[in-house]
């Protein structure tokens, strides 16, 4: 193990984090389905089309919807490869681990018995069938809301909110979050950098954990005091608790119908999955 390898290891997932999000952005100026659509018409759909994910009961509709996302990632430019990399993979890990126990404890016509010793577990057909609809449907809402998030620029999204009345203090927060996460990615990476140029020969695995929980410490300390002086700074401008951008939405013919498209599919599909 080299002795920068910590922080080198720190440095690197940095970068990602912020290459990732660089992505993000350039994904949401590509010519594609969604990007031609108003915010509004996209944040309604997705969010109609999640709700009917929710609603369904059957593994059958759950799997049309998830079709007709990657159709929509596709044609949105969004590659599945990246979905895979992002959704599929960290989705199917956390939530297979919580649908786990349904295949023992669920009751029904048993499917396999499993014997170690004195133990008996057996799987159930039902129990199979609760496991796979419940992955499945948080990979679908997982992936319907990430093309949503690929395809649209952050303010448009929150803009979008604003305009179906969502409380402005929830949009608000929403904003200063993703701005703030990219700040505080910044100012660790330039930390991390600093201590890196000053730091001579091999650290120990407790110094290592000394200097992590103080830079931790520092950041900490800088993001309170960064808080207050932008709050300050916005009342300074004239801040209300009202954020307004210059962009303007206009809903065209192509935005009614695309409305239309994502209502249809969603009461199609819980009708389907009743």
């Amino acid at each position: 193990m080299s002795r920068h390898s910590f922080l080198e290891a720190t440095l690197q997932g940095f970068t990602r984090a912020v290459s990732k999000a660089l992505q993000s952005e350039h994904a949401a100026t590509q010519p594609g389905l969604l990007q031609q659509l108003d915010p509004r018409v996209r944040v309604l759909g997705i969010f109609a089309l999640v709700i009917s994910v929710i609603l369904c009961r059957r593994i059958e509709a759950i799997a049309a919807i998830l079709l007709v996302a990657i159709a929509i990632a596709v044609a949105s430019r969004v590659s599945p490869a990246s979905l895979a990399k992002r959704v599929w993979l960290v989705v199917l890990g956390f939530s297979g681990v919580i649908a786990l126990p349904a295949l023992f404890l669920t009751p029904g016509v048993p499917l396999f018995v499993l014997r170690y010793a004195t133990l008996h577990l057996t799987i159930t057909v039902q129990g199979v069938r609760t496991a796979v609809l419940l992955v499945l449907r948080v990979e679908t809402a997982a992936t319907l809301t990430t093309v949503l998030v690929l395809s649209t620029a952050w303010t448009h999204i929150l803009k979008a909110l604003r305009s179906l009345h969502i409380p402005a203090e929830i949009v608000i927060m929403l904003a200063m979050t993703h701005r703030y996460v990219f700040l505080l990615i910044e100012t660790a990476n330039q930390m991390f950098e600093s201590r890196k140029s000053r730091t001579v020969g091999t650290l120990s695995g407790s110094e290592r954990r000394k200097m992590t929980a103080r830079t931790a410490g520092v950041l900490l300390s800088k993001s309170i005091e960064l808080s207050q002086e932008v709050y300050l700074a916005m009342l300074s401008r004239g801040f209300r608790g009202e954020v307004r951008l210059l962009t303007d939405f206009r809903l065209k013919a192509r935005d009614y119908a695309g409305l239309t498209a994502f209502l249809f599919t969603g009461c199609v599909a819980v009708w389907m999955g009743r």
